[in-house]
C-alpha cells in the first residue's frame, strides 16, 4: 500500500477520525457548494454535485446540512464564495506532494500551505511541478466483502473500469475521468453505495521511505496539510514498508 491511502489508514487505526469529524464535515460542506455553483444545483443533472452528495452520505453528515451546502453554492441564501487552487511541492526523501484546496482567501491558504511545507522538510514547487509524475483517475472503493477477487475483475469490466485492485480490506475500481460518473453509478447499481468514490491523483512510480526519521516527518507534513480547513486532498507518491510502520506504531 503507498500513497495517501497508507497515511489514512495509519491515521484510523490510531481513531484520528473520529476527533477529526468537524473538519471532515467542513470539507464535504466546500464541496457541495463548489460543486452547486459549478453546475445545476440538481444532482440529478449534476455529475459532480452527485457525487459530492454521495461523499456527504458516507460521511453522515446531516441532510440539513446538506440542503444549505447545496443552497448556498446555488446562490440562494449567502454565504462565502469559495476558489479551486493546486499546490504542488516536494516533502522528505523527495516524495512528491499534490495539495487541492477550496478557499475564500488565498493568500491565508498559501500561507499555511508553505508553512505547512517549511515546517516539515518539504519545499513548494510552482504548479506542474510535480504533477507529472501522477496521473488523474477515478477511483471507487468497496470492501472486499462484496465478491471475490474474479467476480469484482468481472465487474470492472461489465461497468468499463479499466482496472481493480484488490487488498485484504478493499476493492479499488480505477477508470479514467471522464468515465468516472458513468463507472461510478454502474458499480453503485451492481454493488450498491461504495465506500468512497472520488477522484484521485494516482502515483505512476513511488519513491520508498525506509528511513524512520524520514518517514515520520512525511506523515507530519501530511498530517499539518489534511489538518487545514481549506485543503480537500493531499496526493503522495511514497511507499513505506511494514517495518518502519511497525517502529513508528502504525
Amino acid at each position: 500500500m503507498a500513497g495517501h491511502s497508507q497515511f489514512k489508514n495509519i491515521m484510523h487505526r490510531k481513531g484520528a477520525q473520529d476527533a477529526k469529524r468537524a473538519k471532515v464535515f467542513a470539507k464535504l460542506i466546500r464541496e457541495l457548494t463548489v460543486a452547486a455553483r459549478s453546475g445545476q444545483p440538481d444532482p440529478a443533472t449534476n455529475p459532480r454535485l452527485r457525487t459530492a452528495v454521495a461523499a456527504a452520505k458516507a460521511a453522515n453528515l446531516p441532510k440539513d446540512t446538506m440542503d444549505r451546502a447545496i443552497k448556498r453554492g446555488a446562490g440562494e441564501t449567502d454565504g462565502d464564495s469559495f476558489e479551486e487552487i493546486r499546490y504542488e511541492g516536494y516533502g522528505p526523501g523527495g516524495v512528491a506532494v499534490i495539495v487541492e484546496a477550496l478557499t475564500d482567501n488565498r493568500n491565508r491558504t498559501a500561507s499555511d500551505v508553505r508553512s505547512a511545507f517549511t515546517k516539515n522538510g518539504g519545499s513548494l514547487g510552482e504548479t506542474n511541478s510535480v504533477s507529472f509524475q501522477f496521473n488523474r483517475v477515478g477511483s471507487i472503493r468497496y470492501p472486499t466483502a462484496v465478491g471475490s477477487v474474479d467476480d469484482v475483475l468481472e465487474t470492472a469490466i461489465e461497468v468499463g473500469a479499466d482496472e481493480v485492485e484488490s487488498d485484504s480490506e478493499t476493492h479499488e475500481f480505477i477508470c479514467a475521468p471522464d468515465a468516472f460518473h458513468e463507472v461510478r453509478e454502474a458499480l453503485q447499481a451492481s454493488l450498491g453505495d461504495p465506500q468512497s468514490a472520488e477522484m484521485i491523483w494516482r502515483p505512476v512510480n513511488t519513491v520508498p521511505v525506509d528511513d524512520e526519521d524520514a518517514a515520520s516527518t512525511l506523515f507530519k507534513l501530511i498530517e499539518a496539510l489534511d489538518d487545514s480547513d481549506d485543503v480537500q486532498t493531499v496526493s503522495a507518491n511514497f511507499e513505506v514498508s511494514d517495518a518502519v510502520l511497525e517502529s513508528l506504531g502504525g
